[in-house]
């Protein structure tokens, strides 16, 4: 028996041109039926309202809308959404992301293929350490994602490497994994800015892993990934997390000095230049 796909939260404030685009994305790149669940955060801009009815008229995927009484902050509000979305797996998915095709079934096979692997990051244009194709910078938005991502689904066999911590703008949660070690921690990072990379490092604390799902390909238009380090300019969050996490500054930095990833992003630049070469180039002086 094939097992359901995660489900996906989309967790919103404001931003309503955004979001129209990220569920219009889901729209088409889910199957039919698919659970998503919206978590506005009392959102004070009225479009937004408008946008979510329109979409859940004349959607095909099993949706779920609620809107908060009052604004909970980003890990309030993801929290709030996991406990109503229990006991699935998950895939939490910015409002400012684009997904493209095949997505969420090639983060299901990822998860599947070690019941160690607690969280999940596909590849993005925008996502600090699992950037494409420069790493660790914001990326354009590429012309043609549905390409990118047909180049990242036939580039070799995935590898699910290891990383530090997951990224927020798209990552995958492992119930279990959120079972033993509880979601985001509210209390100490407030409105947001380095609760997934503080819920990343408490999972590998207790043996699981934080992988790199390298055959799929999410567009980021914006930066609500918060980056590697996961924060706002101010640094308190910083101080928090390394509070609690002393090394993982040090963490971070032999992974950008070291970039074990950058045979998965030549890989993929191959198969993106090949697959663009006219059909016929081989041929043109057969």
């Amino acid at each position: 028996m094939t097992e359901p796909l995660p489900t996906v939260i989309v967790p919103v404030f404001n931003a309503h041109l955004a979001l129209d685009a990220c569920l219009g994305s889901l729209e088409r790149t889910l199957p039919a039926r698919s659970a998503v669940y919206v978590a506005d955060d009392a959102s004070s801009d009225p479009r937004v309202a408008d946008v979510l009815a329109a979409w859940q008229q004349r959607s095909a995927l099993t949706v779920t809308v609620t809107r908060r009484q009052r604004n909970l902050g980003f890990p309030g509000n993801v929290n709030a959404a996991l406990a109503a979305t229990a006991p699935a797996d998950v895939v939490i998915v910015n409002s400012d992301a684009i997904a493209s095709s095949g997505w969420l079934q090639r983060i299901a096979a990822c998860a599947a293929s070690d019941r160690r692997i607690a969280s999940i990051t596909p590849w993005s244009n925008n996502a600090e350490i699992a950037s494409f194709p420069r790493f660790c910078e914001n990326n354009p938005v590429p012309d043609d994602a549905d390409a990118l991502a047909q180049a990242a689904a036939t580039a070799g066999s995935p590898e699910y490497p290891d990383l530090p911590t997951t990224m927020g703008f798209c990552m995958y949660l492992r119930r279990a994994a959120l079972n033993t070690c509880g979601d985001f921690d509210a209390a100490t990072f407030g409105r947001g800015y380095g609760e997934e990379n503080d819920l990343s490092r408490r999972f590998a604390a207790h043996g699981w892993r934080n992988v790199l799902c390298d055959d799929a390909y999410v567009v980021h238009t914006g930066n609500a990934s918060f980056g590697p380090l996961g924060m706002a300019p101010g640094g308190d969050n910083l101080q928090r997390l390394t509070a609690r996490w002393p090394d993982y500054n040090e963490r971070i930095a032999r992974f950008i000095l070291s970039d074990p990833l950058a045979p998965l992003r030549a890989r993929l630049q191959r198969q993106l230049d090949a697959l663009a070469r006219p059909r016929n180039q081989g041929d043109l002086f057969g």
